[in-house]
């Protein structure tokens, strides 16, 4: 089946999607001219997965990693209970990070006969697991693709803030060749707060230990390889946000962690403090972060990431009003960077993302099922 004919298709099921125009339930497709509606072997017989909230600089690593195995459907919505209906037909489904897996959404992904849910991603906090155990729905995962990405640009952050690069060079571009509040501060010697000292936490310590800085680090769960770092020194989170100079966040939502940076945590922390996130949105209270940066307390703030960042980040809403008011307050900050959760985004990063996806997939595949799947993420 052609692309053309793929599309028309697609449209024709409009009528089984309720309050969504022709228009755009074209828009959930990737675009034709763009990337081709469908990769990989169609034939009667090979497994089909939709890849929903697909994106143009995924395409390629995925071609690359199916090898022609899988017939894959990207579709540029991001999943919800409407857009499930685009699954049909398709035994699989692979998700991002803010594709919306609810109840609702799972049980109609279950009665359209998905039986497995890919995510191209490490964390898997967006998907109700007790819903895809009820209903027989086995869940896969990335747990690793490139720590280095996220380091790397857990660091641009810091030295851009502190540097305050993204003033400099407007100015220049300006015109505005001066040095007028561009003070930053030796990164040597200063006291980096890791929150979390996994695979991503590790390689933040290692890069920042080349700056000459003393790490406090924060686990439940320590890392042998960290703990011997001469610089380093583990602690309890009271401490860490008492000393820290910059504090750096590398751990996954849970309930527990949910709004781990908040007001009382803050007010603990030293007068402009730098604060980070590349981990998960909802690891800090953004009204509090937002009445820190008010106060003086917080001096910078780098977010890749944003609780409520759904609808936002990875779309372009450049031509529409930005209701979300407590996001548009934390823009007008000279002191904040915010970028649209693109600290993964790396060739490598890609391409073992597309690798690791099409492996689960295929374990799938072959009969695995449950605990047997690698990356399973039931217990």
């Amino acid at each position: 089946m052609n692309n053309k004919v793929r599309l028309q298709t697609l449209i024709r099921r409009l009528d089984t999607l309720d309050g969504i125009t022709e228009k755009q339930f074209q828009n959930m497709v990737s675009e034709v001219d763009k990337a081709p509606i469908e990769f990989g072997r169609s034939e009667s017989g090979k497994l089909k997965v939709a890849m929903f909230d697909a994106k143009s600089y995924e395409i390629e690593p995925f071609k690359e990693a199916n090898k022609d195995l899988l017939s894959i459907l990207p579709i540029s919505a991001a999943l919800d209970a409407k857009s499930a209906k685009l699954a049909e037909g398709c035994k699989i489904v692979c998700i991002f990070v803010n594709d919306r897996c609810d109840t609702e959404t799972i049980t109609k992904l279950a009665g359209y006969g998905v039986e497995l849910i890919a995510l191209r991603c490490a964390g898997f906090n967006n998907v109700d697991l007790v819903a895809c155990r009820e209903n027989g729905i086995d869940v896969v995962r990335v747990p690793a693709y490139s720590p280095h990405a996220v380091a790397e640009h857990t660091v641009a952050l810091m030295l851009m803030l502190n540097r305050n690069l993204h003033r400099a060079y407007l100015r220049n571009r300006a015109g505005q060749f001066v040095l007028d509040g561009l003070v930053g501060f030796d990164m040597f010697g200063k006291t980096v707060g890791v929150v979390g000292t996994g695979k991503i936490g590790e390689c933040v310590i290692n890069i920042l230990s080349g700056f000459g800085c003393n790490i406090l680090a924060f686990d439940k769960f320590k890392n042998p390889s960290v703990e011997m770092l001469e610089n380093v020194s583990y602690t309890d989170m009271s401490e860490l946000e008492k000393r820290s100079d910059i504090i750096t966040l590398h751990l996954p939502l849970t309930e527990e962690s949910h709004h781990l940076i908040n007001q009382s945590s803050i007010e603990k922390m030293k007068k402009g403090v730098m604060i980070i996130n590349t981990s998960r949105g909802g690891l800090v209270d953004t009204t509090a972060l937002i009445d820190g940066l008010k106060q003086e307390k917080i001096g910078s703030a780098g977010l890749d990431v944003y609780e409520e960042e759904s609808g936002i980040f990875f779309h372009d809403i450049s031509g529409k009003i930005l209701h979300d008011e407590v996001f548009a307050r934390l823009l007008t900050f000279g002191n904040v960077l915010v970028t649209s959760h693109q600290a993964f985004l790396t060739n490598e990063a890609l391409s073992n993302i597309a690798v690791t996806t099409i492996k689960n997939i295929s374990e799938f595949h072959q009969g695995r099922r449950g605990t047997e799947l690698t990356n399973n993420v039931l217990s």
